[in-house]
């Protein structure tokens, strides 16, 4: 590594990364506190991730994102590659085939980490492409022809993830687009043409897309007590544990929603109605506070972009996470349908955070880059 490059880590954005893990740090305390009673070491599986992903990071922010962008087309096909894998010989839970073993070695199993989500690092990949493909443009705004092709590249995976079924994940990649589309100077009227053409095929997604259960989670989360045993326990529950709370919280392993587990998959999904329970509204607060901070330092390092690809990059990978964010916060409040769609950084999930942490890390690669030719 050279004395310029030795220079660069001074400009490392040191205020994000501490962001980053007090929202891991908060993630990891609500899994434990969650799972205690009935999975007392799969917070250790966690911090394993954790680990991984810090690497993860370090690496991303290492390698020049220039030269990244400049081999997305290998990364993206090796994404696709795995996503086609998952398709036909994925591991089965909950009759979703969306993971890969990585079981086999004794030292995996033990770590629990031994399943990868190939679909959590979509979102990644899909910016890194479509920033090196607007950004090395020489013309003004993109053509017609350029949006579609963009969206050819973006639909791929999308379509890929839906097959698995994981229909939250592959949602999740759409604001990738949309954001790079837009700043890359995507006409505003298409935007809205496309609107209308969304409201009008929801009538055919509703009959030929969605699946019975993903049907019933919409008309759950229009009228919960419909089935307040069934479809609408979670939602229910969710809310309830949320505002439990009051405005200090229960206090730390004293929340009895979550401890009494009678809010599902609490570690995974619905982490943030754990901390609301534990912490209240003191600590939601906190938690949005720390959210909003990560996202507005991040815009900022989009403005800092020394280039049209730095910039793309970093809003790419942002608009992914807000949306995942903002989607399972609102999910926890009852203000959303019930998706498996995890709380980034906080949730329960080795792939997830690592791949959020990998994206972070070009993030911070693209500010701490600004100085260099």
């Amino acid at each position: 590594m050279s004395m310029l490059e030795r220079r660069l880590y001074f400009h490392i954005d040191w205020a994000l990364v501490v962001a980053l893990f007090a929202l891991c740090g908060m993630g990891v305390l609500m899994i434990y506190s969650a799972t205690q009673s009935s999975a007392p070491r799969l917070y250790i599986s966690q911090l394993y991730a954790l680990g991984l992903g810090t690497i993860a990071l370090v690496v991303a922010l290492s390698i020049d994102y220039r030269t990244l962008a400049d081999r997305s087309h290998f990364l993206y096909l090796a994404l696709l590659a795995l996503l086609v894998y998952v398709m036909l010989f994925g591991v089965v839970r909950g009759g979703a085939r969306r993971w890969i073993s990585l079981g086999g070695a004794r030292r995996w199993i033990s770590l629990g980490f031994y399943n990868l989500q190939p679909s959590e690092f979509a979102r990644m990949a899909v910016a890194l492409v479509l920033a090196k493909y607007f950004g090395e443009s020489r013309r003004g705004n993109p053509t017609l022809s350029d949006l579609v092709i963009a969206g050819a590249l973006a639909a791929v995976p999308i379509v890929l993830i839906m097959r698995q079924p994981d229909l939250g994940t592959a949602v999740t990649v759409i604001p990738v687009y949309l954001a790079i589309a837009y700043v890359a100077g995507l006409p505003t009227r298409i935007l809205a043409v496309a609107a209308v053409v969304a409201v009008l095929a929801l009538p055919v997604a509703w009959k030929f897309v969605l699946q019975d259960y993903q049907r019933q989670r919409v008309l759950t989360f229009i009228d919960p007590s419909k089935d307040t045993r069934g479809a609408g326990y979670q939602q229910i529950q969710a809310r309830i544990t949320t505002g439990s709370g009051g405005l200090w919280g229960k206090g730390f392993m004293k929340g009895t929603q979550g401890q009494l587990r009678f809010l599902p998959v609490a570690h995974n999904d619905f982490v943030f109605s754990v901390w609301g329970e534990e912490q209240g509204f003191a600590g939601v607060i906190v938690a949005l506070a720390l959210y909003l901070f990560v996202i507005i330092r991040s815009l900022d390092a989009a403005r800092l972009a020394k280039d049209r690809l730095g910039a793309y990059l970093v809003l790419g990978i942002l608009a992914g996470f807000t949306f995942q964010v903002l989607y399972n916060i609102s999910m926890s409040a009852g203000l959303a349908p019930v998706k498996g769609l995890t709380l980034p950084l906080m949730s329960y999930g080795g792939s997830s955070l690592i791949a959020t942490l990998a994206g972070f890390g070009l993030i911070l690669n693209v500010r701490m880059r600004r100085f260099t030719n």
